[in-house]
């Protein structure tokens, strides 16, 4: 469960640099750009799925501060 969560991570941060180059290029990659954000959307939001339902079934848990 933590390496998917890992990965996840990573393919959300390249999601966001692939917006950023598409951005970069000028606005006639603007679909290129919008795609990338909708991804990186989801991933974000399976990202937070992934973490309560590890969270719920007891495979991550939380530590407070001592």
């Amino acid at each position: 469960m933590e390496i998917l969560i890992v990965v996840t991570l990573f393919a959300i941060i390249a999601s966001l640099g692939h917006a950023l180059v598409s951005m970069s290029s000028g606005p006639t990659d603007s679909k290129a750009m919008v795609r990338a954000l909708t991804i990186r959307i989801t991933l974000s939001v399976a990202l937070f799925a992934m973490l309560m339902i590890g969270w719920y079934t007891g495979h991550l848990q939380p530590h407070g501060l001592q």
